[in-house]
C-alpha cells in the first residue's frame, strides 16, 4: 500500500461534479459509479478521493485536511480560506453581476449604503472594498431574486447567463462583472506541493491540451509546404515526411480543435489531399 496517497477533493454534487470526474476518468484515475460513495483508493495512481460539499472544498484544502481539491473560483474566494488556485479547468464557467429594480443603480459606486442580497457575500465584500463602498451585504442561500420583492434587499448579486430570470424578477443586470468564475485546481497556500501532486497536475494539463487540440495530417506538394506549415505550426513544429509519391510529402501537426475546420478548407485551397481531423485522448508536452 502506498504510503503518502495524494488526498483530493472533489465536488459530489452540483454543475462541477460530473464534469470534474470526467476529466479525473481522462486523467487516467478510477472514479465512483456509486453517487453515495464518499471516499475511493486509487493507489496504482497514488491518490485517494473524497467526495464533498462543493463550498467545503477549499475549507478542507486551506486547513491541510486535504492536499489538492477541484472547486469554483467563487467558492475559493467566497470561502476565505488559506487556498491558492494553480490550475483553471476550462470547465462551469460563470459570470457575476449586481442587478436591481431599473433606475436604482448603474455601477459600483451607487451602491453605497444600500442592502446586498447574495448566496456569495464573501465575494461580494472582497469587490465592494477594492473599490471603497460601504454597503450591507446579506448572505442567502439560493432563490436571491425574490429579495428584493420582499424587502430584504436593495440590490442582489449573482450568477447572470442569459439574464432572463432577472428580468422575470423585475431587476436589470448593471456595471461590470463582479467575477467571472469557472472550475480551479486548488492546494494550500504558501506551502511547498504534496509529493503526487506534480504528476497529478500533468495529467490534468495533458486532457486540457487533448481537449483543446485535434491532430491533423495531410499531403502537400513541396513546392507548397512552408505555406502549409504556416496554416500548422503546431505547438513544437509540425512533422515533415517524404512520401512515395515523388515531389510530396506528408504533414502532421496538432491544430485548435475550434480553428480546425477553417485550416482544412485552406489547407485545401492550397493543393493539400488527404487531409485528416483525429482526436487526441492524452498528450504530455
Amino acid at each position: 500500500m502506498p504510503p503518502n496517497l495524494l488526498r483530493l477533493a472533489v465536488p459530489n454534487k452540483g454543475s462541477l461534479s460530473q464534469p470534474a470526474t470526467d476529466i479525473l476518468r481522462e486523467a487516467g484515475y478510477k472514479q465512483r459509479t456509486d453517487a453515495k460513495r464518499l471516499t475511493l483508493r486509487d493507489e496504482e495512481n497514488g491518490v485517494e478521493f473524497f467526495y464533498l460539499r462543493p463550498r467545503d472544498i477549499a475549507v478542507y484544502v486551506g486547513e491541510g485536511t486535504l492536499d489538492v481539491g477541484i472547486t469554483g473560483r467563487d467558492l475559493l474566494l467566497d470561502s476565505g480560506a488559506k487556498a491558492e488556485e494553480v490550475l483553471e479547468l476550462g470547465f462551469g464557467r460563470s459570470r457575476f453581476y449586481f442587478a436591481a429594480p431599473p433606475g436604482t443603480a448603474d455601477g459600483v459606486s451607487a451602491l453605497a449604503g444600500k442592502r446586498i442580497a447574495t448566496s456569495y457575500a464573501g465575494v461580494v465584500r472582497r469587490h465592494l472594498e477594492q473599490h471603497g463602498v460601504e454597503a450591507a451585504v446579506t448572505r442567502l442561500d439560493g432563490a436571491v431574486e425574490t429579495s428584493v420583492q420582499l424587502g430584504v434587499a436593495d440590490v442582489i448579486a449573482d450568477v447572470v447567463e442569459t439574464g432572463s430570470t432577472m428580468r422575470q424578477a423585475g431587476l436589470e443586470v448593471f456595471g461590470e462583472p463582479i467575477l467571472e468564475s469557472e472550475a480551479v485546481l486548488v492546494t494550500r497556500a504558501g506551502i511547498e506541493q504534496p509529493p503526487g501532486f506534480t504528476v497529478f497536475r500533468r495529467r490534468l494539463e495533458g486532457v486540457l491540451v487533448a481537449r483543446a487540440y485535434v491532430m491533423m495530417d495531410y499531403d502537400i506538394h513541396t513546392d507548397q509546404v512552408e505555406q502549409a506549415v504556416r496554416l500548422t505550426p503546431g505547438i513544437e513544429s509540425p512533422t515533415v515526411s517524404p512520401l512515395h509519391r515523388e515531389g510530396w510529402v506528408a504533414v502532421r501537426s496538432m491544430v485548435r480543435r475550434d480553428q480546425a475546420q477553417r485550416v482544412m478548407d485552406e489547407l485545401y485551397d492550397l493543393g493539400a489531399r488527404g487531409i485528416l481531423s483525429t482526436d487526441i485522448h492524452a498528450c504530455r508536452l
